[in-house]
């Protein structure tokens, strides 16, 4: 998928994006704590009543399974990913879901883009622009980050407590496996990217109930700016909704994996209220790239979480020998638009890039430090 909404052309070829234009169908599967249901009712009314101001949404759906009346489906529409993202990360979201999980068991949430809708009779209905959303080739793999920040001063004993850290047992159960994690420093700011083939949020859930992640927590608390518990299951749902940076777009090259291509990161604060449109800007690259058989990128994964946007490359060639394509600015006039989008102060920089030698220090300057990149062993 492109950001465009045409398919890519080169065989095989994984991409997907947020951007694509189609209406977002989010779905909420929950199995209700016994004696909860009048309670799970009201929060209910009261959470539809908040969300249907938020920017983007469209309508709600609730329904009762006909087996098992413990079982609850909540369904939302959504104009587009991004406005859902962006509420489903935040603080308000927080509250307004908190008195709903306090009646549920257990709760699984599901995100699809709608690519096909047929009404009455067999009529299709007409898609948003006249045009219907791309069906993705995927590679199976789920793509998710966490972010958050340590107290100044503190990030060399935090990249080395985090580069020594023994990585949880990946198999977590017969469906869901860890696959990679790699973490990432800008400054005070960590990212850290996990790769999973399965259910993400019990992934998410694994790794943090794991002796070897608690060790690593136990060291990192003195040096985190928010304090967190991953021991106590709501404080680590907090976390895990406040660190919550989703991939937005990916494109990964088709056939095997080149050997010879390395992770990189570039971290890209936007100005304020700014960066959907930054990220949309840097997914918009890969558009022009795809049909290119000489590109060293192989593979591109955008992050975004409010105003900040990670992108991460894995390049076969050294990154300033091509810094265009690694911070994803080749198109004509990106450079231009991109100025508008990035927070300069804030990346250090006292001008935009406007050429080769600016390309090299917006590459200098937004560039992470690799802190660690583990692979799971070959099951």
């Amino acid at each position: 998928m492109t950001v465009s909404g045409r398919a890519p052309q080169v065989p095989d070829r994984v991409s997907q994006s947020v951007f694509d234009g189609s209406r977002l169908r989010a779905v909420l599967l929950v199995d209700l704590q016994e004696g909860a249901q009048q309670r799970f009712l009201d929060a209910y009314e009261r959470m539809c009543a908040q969300v249907a101001s938020v920017p983007g949404h469209i309508s709600d759906q609730l329904c009762q399974s006909i087996e098992n009346p413990s079982q609850w489906l909540i369904t939302s529409e959504w104009e587009s990913a991004p406005p859902f993202l962006a509420w489903v990360n935040s603080e308000e979201h927080l509250e307004t879901v908190r008195p709903l999980r306090a009646c549920v068991r257990t709760m699984r949430p599901l995100r699809f883009g709608i690519l096909r809708e047929t009404r009455g009779g067999g009529r299709a209905a007409a898609a948003p622009g006249g045009e219907r959303p791309p069906v993705r080739l995927g590679d199976g793999t789920v793509h998710h980050a966490l972010t958050y920040t340590v107290r100044p001063g503190s990030e060399s004993k935090v990249a080395e407590i985090l580069s020594g850290f023994a990585p949880p047992d990946p198999e977590v159960d017969e469906a869901t496996r860890l696959l990679r994690t790699s973490v990432f420093l800008h400054g005070d700011r960590v990212v850290q990217t996990v790769e999973v083939r399965g259910d993400l949020s019990a992934a998410l859930g694994h790794a943090i109930g794991r002796p070897e992640v608690r060790a690593v927590e136990e060291a990192l608390a003195p040096h985190l700016e928010r304090e967190r518990d991953l021991g106590d299951p709501q404080s680590a749902r907090v976390f895990l909704t406040r660190a919550a940076m989703p991939a937005v777009h990916r494109t990964a090259s088709g056939g095997p994996k080149s050997p010879r291509a390395r992770r990189h990161a570039l971290y890209y604060p936007a100005r304020e209220g700014r960066g959907t449109d930054l990220a949309r800007l840097i997914a918009r690259q890969e558009e022009s790239a795809a049909n290119d058989p000489h590109d060293p990128v192989r593979a591109v994964t955008v992050f975004q979480r409010d105003d900040i946007v990670v992108r991460m490359v894995e390049v076969e060639a050294e990154p300033d020998s091509v810094p265009a394509r690694v911070l994803g600015l080749g198109e004509p006039d990106a450079l231009a638009e991109a100025a508008g989008l990035l927070d300069l102060e804030a990346l250090g920089l006292e001008r935009p890039p406007a050429d080769e030698r600016g390309l090299l220090r917006l590459l200098a300057h937004a560039g992470m430090r690799l802190v660690t990149d583990r692979r799971a062993p070959q099951s």
